[in-house]
């Protein structure tokens, strides 16, 4: 079976913070890990100033070592969290660590370290992407209700190059196989109703997965062997 629809990509955007990435409750968690004091009297800004300054009063492996513990602790071993210290002050662990599941929080990890000391740990870069999709019938329609970032993926994956890391890694996954890792390479999503059948899109991921998008104008794909 294959379900036809229309992409119209509408605006490329490189970001390097995640929309409610950080709360003022996780900064008064972190200022509390950090001894910091009395924080009653600190609004949202200063929390978040704080925060950065009490960080950067840490050694920058023993900073994210802190972040690292309080976002992974339930998840990780204290040597997985060491190894994981030493190497986000180089590499781009959004991308290169081998569990997909905990890219989006090294991100905003990473993004939290990179402005608290000014620069020293990699600059993290994301992409939103806004796009409208038309589905050309009502099956193709209701393939964005269910199994949604697996669908996103595999429709704007069709637009990019045939080398592009997508489609080298996730081959069969872009036919139609079952692609767990959907969920964690689309960061966040939305999905607006415009205009009758047309649907206003905006996802959130790494530009190590959509940088090839950024040029894409309209065009027509298609999606096969998925449940309709």
């Amino acid at each position: 079976m294959k379900l036809s629809f229309t992409i119209q990509p509408q605006r490329f955007k490189v970001i390097h913070e995640l929309p409610n990435a950080w709360t003022d409750e996780d900064y008064k968690k972190l200022l509390d890990i950090m001894d910091y004091g009395d924080i009653s009297d600190l609004n949202s800004k200063e929390l978040k100033e704080m925060c950065l300054l009490s960080l950067s009063d840490n050694e920058p492996v023993d900073a994210a070592n802190l972040i690292l513990t309080y976002l992974f602790e339930k998840q990780l071993n204290s040597g997985q969290i060491d190894n994981l210290s030493n190497e986000i002050i180089e590499e781009k662990l959004w991308e290169e660590y081998a569990d997909l599941s905990l890219h989006e929080a090294l991100f905003n990890a990473t993004q939290l370290l990179y402005e608290a000391y000014n620069g020293k740990f990699p600059h993290p870069e994301a992409v939103l992407i806004n796009f409208d999709i038309i589905p050309d019938d009502t099956k193709s329609k209701t393939s964005l209700t269910t199994d949604i970032e697996a669908n996103l993926i595999r429709l704007l994956a069709d637009a990019m190059p045939e080398n592009t890391l997508l489609k080298r890694l996730f081959e069969n996954q872009l036919k139609g196989e079952d692609f767990p890792d959907a969920k964690d390479i689309i960061w966040q999503y939305k999905k607006e109703s415009k205009d009758g059948d047309k649907y206003q899109l905006e996802i959130i991921s790494s530009t190590y997965w959509f940088h090839d998008f950024k040029y894409v104008e309209d065009y027509q794909t298609e999606l096969t062997h998925i449940e309709a």
